[in-house]
């Protein structure tokens, strides 16, 4: 027996994954700490951490034995949480508290 409620259309996978794509290239406004390294425009998160890898690299701020490691100055320890280094694996955990 045929129901008369008409069934929502379901969403399709691509369809989710749109939605997950604008969300992950939405501008984020970085706080002002973070700011100081990307500028204080809202920007998507992929050109956040371009710009901060720009950054780490115009300073030399790689640890030359083990280029994952990241040596920080005063400007990435306000980013970082006062720590003298991090991961880069690491260091998008921390960008991601300074975007909002």
């Amino acid at each position: 027996m045929p129901t008369s409620e008409p069934k929502k259309p379901a969403k399709s996978a691509k369809g989710v994954a749109q939605e997950q794509t604008s969300n992950f290239l939405k501008p984020l406004q970085p706080s002002q700490e973070l700011a100081a390294i990307v500028g204080s425009a809202p920007l998507p998160r992929p050109e956040v951490v371009s710009k901060v890898w720009e950054y780490i690299k115009a300073h030399r701020l790689q640890n030359p034995q083990n280029k994952r490691e990241i040596m920080a100055d005063e400007k990435l320890q306000a980013v970082f949480g006062g720590k003298n280094k991090v991961s880069m694996f690491e260091m998008n955990k921390h960008l991601a508290q300074h975007l909002k």
